[in-house]
Parts: structure tokens; C-alpha cells; sequence
């Protein structure tokens, strides 16, 4: 038993390492797959680059975004960033109105 002893500060911090960076980091990775896996033709997304546009069309591996009337812009699936909501497309062009309305009062 006094054998065992030893290796129980290893264990430990085994389990600690297993539980404070490994389950989380997972537990992202496998949202961030199923939000890529349910993303659809006119949904609005944010690029890694921070370039926001709407899906226009849609593979496996590519995704054609809308970025305005006249571009459309060819990027690989795994460059999605995020889905917006429509609650934050909402706070967005709220906040775009606010901001345009305190330049016009200067």
C-alpha cells in the first residue's frame, strides 16, 4: 500500500488537469461542431475575421456569404465564427441608429 503513496499526488493532478482543460475544451468542441453541423441558407453569421454577411450557399466545405448587394464572398465552413440571433441583429442596428443619431447632434 505505502507503494501506492507515491503516485497518488500524481493522480491527482492528473484528474485536476482532466477536469479544469480538457472536459471544457470538449465540451466547446463539440458545440461549436453541432452550430456548424445547423447552420442554413439565410442564416447571418460572423467570420474568424470578423466579417458579418449572410449564407447565400452551402456545402460540405464552402459557404457563399451576401456580404452587401453586390458581394458575394466564398469561405471554408470551418471559418464561421458564430451564428447571429435575430435578438442581437436587433441590438446591433439599434445601436448603429443611436450612434448615427449622436453624430447628427454634434
Amino acid at each position: 500500500m505505502e507503494k501506492f503513496t507515491g503516485f497518488l499526488p500524481i493522480i491527482i493532478v492528473v484528474v485536476i488537469f482532466y477536469f479544469m482543460l480538457l472536459r471544457p475544451q470538449q465540451k466547446q468542441r463539440k458545440q461549436r461542431n453541432s452550430m456548424l453541423a445547423s447552420i442554413k441558407k439565410g442564416d447571418k453569421i460572423i467570420t474568424i475575421g470578423g466579417l458579418h454577411g449572410t449564407i447565400m450557399d452551402l456545402t460540405d466545405e464552402r459557404v457563399t456569404l451576401k456580404v452587401n448587394e453586390n458581394s458575394r464572398l466564398v469561405f471554408e465552413r470551418s471559418s464561421i465564427n458564430a451564428v447571429v440571433s435575430e435578438k442581437e441583429e436587433v441590438k446591433e442596428v439599434a445601436n448603429e441608429k443611436e450612434s448615427s443619431d449622436t453624430k447628427e447632434e454634434k
